[in-house]
């Protein structure tokens, strides 16, 4: 799939952190910017590395992930069209705090970090858009850590599919659209793959979820928001 080479005529701008930016500062990130691409499975960022510039997803998947001390990945979030990464080290100076793979083909534009600050420089709009998409990014840090102290697994696992549902929405038969692994579902939820196999099996069962290959359906909402205690 093609980028488009200028920023004001971009369908995703709208759902991004650009999205107040004026046309003249769009046309300004259009002349700064370059499109990239990432074969599946490639690494875009490495955690621990100094970032040399930020990535708008243009289409695709993105898994953000850090690597424990035995090489075991934990899966932190997911990121696609419209989402930024890597803007909060460059904002902080710090190292990047975890790595990102693309989960399919996937297109970005990549603006390097001078040219990131000079936007910023020059469009406050856009500096409070990153203030509040940092301060949501964080809250949302903050939920998961509490899940994971708080909930069992099940309740977990149940939290888990409704977030990648809401995340990546359904394809045309109705399934999450977005194929991950068991193990990868394992490290969000913070299990063994083995328990997350059962469960799966289990809500299955239970008429919850539907699921075929990697691919898992949500057929009671309802139920798993009251199961996960999601009452917002």
């Amino acid at each position: 799939m093609d980028i488009p080479h200028q920023c004001q005529f971009c369908n995703r701008q709208a759902n991004s952190a650009f999205h107040d930016l004026s046309t003249e500062g769009l046309a300004e990130i259009s002349q700064l910017k370059t499109c990239v691409s990432f074969r599946k499975g490639q690494v875009i960022m490495h955690e621990g590395a100094r970032p040399q510039g930020v990535y708008c997803i243009h289409n695709g998947k993105v898994k953000l992930y850090t690597l424990g001390t035995e090489g075991k990945e934990q899966i932190i979030r997911f990121v696609t069209s419209g989402d930024l990464i890597g803007y909060r080290s460059i904002l902080s100076e710090e190292p990047i705090s975890a790595s990102a793979t693309a989960l399919e083909d996937t297109h970005a534009c990549y603006i390097p970090k001078s040219s990131f600050f000079k936007v910023i420089q020059d469009n406050p709009k856009f500096s409070l858009n990153l203030l509040k998409l940092s301060c949501h990014e964080l809250g949302e840090a903050g939920k998961m850590i509490t899940s994971l102290a708080q909930k069992n697994v099940k309740e977990r696992l149940a939290e888990i599919l409704l977030i990648l549902n809401t995340t990546f929405g359904e394809d045309e038969d109705g399934y999450i659209d977005i194929n991950l692994t068991r193990e990868e579902i394992a490290n969000m939820v913070g299990t063994a793959t083995e328990s997350v196999i059962r469960l799966i099996s289990e809500l299955r069962k239970e008429g919850y979820i539907r699921s075929k290959g990697k691919r898992i359906a949500l057929e009671d909402r309802v139920s798993l928001r009251q199961m996960a205690a999601i009452y917002e």
